[in-house]
C-alpha cells in the first residue's frame, strides 16, 4: 500500500489568531471568555487540521493546554478562605495576551491601509500586475486560514463520518487541482461552497479542500471575503491582473 498523502503548510497564524477568530466569530466578549466552549471550540479546530494533515507547531499544543489547565482552575470551587479581592480570575493573563496582540494587529493593519494607500498615489506604470487593488465590484478582502477553515467545518458537518484510510491513489488530489484551476480560468470568481458541489463523501470533501490549500500555497489562486461572515470567494489572480492592465 502506497504511503499516505500528506500536504504541508507554512503556518499561517498562530494561536492566539485561532483564539481571536473563535472570539470574534461566536461574538463573544473578549473580557468575559466563556472558557469551557471555547476550549472545546479550539481543539475542534486542532483536530481538524490533524485530520486534514495540516503541520501544527508546538505553540497550539501549548495553547491547548493552558487553555484545558485554565479551565480546569475555573470549574474548581473559589478558595473560601482568600479574601474576595485577593481571587484572580484565571482567564485574566489570557485576556490580557489576546488584548496586547490584537493591538499590535490592529497597528499592522493601519499600516498596511496607509501603504495601499500610497501605492495608490504614486503609480509605477512599469508594474501594471500590481496586485494591491482589489475588485471594486466585490469589495472584497483578504482571509486568514482560520476563517477559510471554519467555512470548511461547517461543510465538513453535514456529511456523516466516515472511516477511511486516504492513499496517494484514492485522493487524485492532482485531479482535483486541475479541476479546479481550470474552474477559475473560465470564470470571474468562484464561491467556495460552488467548489463541493459535486462531493458527496467527507473523502471527497476533504480531497479538495487539500487541493484548494495547494493551489492557494502556489499562489494560482487567492481568497477573499465579501465582507465578515460573508461570502468566500476564490479568485484567479492572473487573469484579473490582466483585465486590470488590458487598454482594451
Amino acid at each position: 500500500m502506497e504511503d499516505i498523502y500528506k500536504i504541508k503548510l507554512p503556518a499561517f497564524e498562530g494561536p492566539l489568531d485561532l483564539l481571536l477568530h473563535l472570539i470574534r466569530d461566536n461574538k463573544i466578549d473578549i473580557y468575559d471568555i466563556p472558557i469551557a466552549f471555547i476550549t472545546h471550540q479550539y481543539l475542534e479546530y486542532i483536530k481538524i487540521m490533524k485530520e486534514l494533515d495540516l503541520e501544527i507547531a508546538g505553540e497550539f499544543l501549548v495553547m491547548a493546554a493552558t487553555l484545558i489547565y485554565i479551565k480546569s482552575r475555573v470549574l474548581l470551587p473559589p478558595d473560601e478562605e482568600a479574601a474576595e479581592d485577593q481571587t484572580e480570575d484565571p482567564r485574566l493573563e489570557l485576556v490580557h495576551r489576546l488584548i496586547e496582540y490584537q493591538t499590535y494587529k490592529d497597528g499592522a493593519s493601519i499600516l498596511r491601509e496607509r501603504e495601499a494607500e500610497w501605492q495608490n498615489i504614486f503609480v509605477r506604470e512599469e508594474l501594471p500586475d500590481d496586485e494591491s487593488s482589489e475588485p471594486a465590484a466585490l469589495s472584497l478582502f483578504d482571509m486568514n486560514i482560520f476563517d477559510l477553515l471554519g467555512a470548511f467545518k461547517k461543510i465538513l458537518d453535514t456529511v456523516p463520518e466516515q472511516v477511511i484510510t486516504i492513499t496517494r491513489e484514492a485522493l487524485t488530489i492532482k485531479d482535483k487541482i486541475s479541476l479546479i484551476i481550470e474552474s477559475i480560468e473560465n470564470q470571474d470568481s468562484i464561491r467556495f461552497e460552488d467548489l463541493f458541489k459535486s462531493d458527496v463523501t467527507k473523502q471527497q470533501l476533504i480531497v479538495t479542500f487539500l487541493a484548494l490549500l495547494e493551489i492557494l500555497r502556489l499562489g494560482l489562486a487567492r481568497v477573499y471575503q465579501e465582507k465578515e461572515f460573508g461570502n468566500i470567494w476564490i479568485i484567479n489572480p492572473q487573469k484579473k491582473n490582466a483585465e486590470e492592465t488590458d487598454p482594451l
